[in-house]
């Protein structure tokens, strides 16, 4: 429901948020190595488990291996 504009109306004051804590922060890497249909639906897993977006990893890389790839992910992790 809309409230009438009242003129000369003060717009509420925000007051900024602080940290209550100082959080440290970490970069870990996750590398997943095995078939592009077990890599693909690993990090799909981990995306329906809010762990990490599907266009973080890198594209699958071939490692040389016959129907091996691997995909990488870098990530800042919270440490206490």
């Amino acid at each position: 429901m809309l409230q009438p504009l009242v003129q000369g109306a003060a717009a509420p004051e925000v007051q900024p948020t602080q940290p209550t804590e100082s959080h440290q922060y970490e970069t870990v890497r996750h590398m997943l190595f095995g078939s592009l249909i077990a890599v693909k639906a690993t990090i799909k897993l981990l995306h329906r488990l809010n762990y990490a977006e599907p266009n973080d990893w890198s594209q699958p890389i071939s490692t040389g291996r016959p129907n091996e790839v691997m995909a990488i992910l870098t990530k800042k992790v919270t440490v206490a």
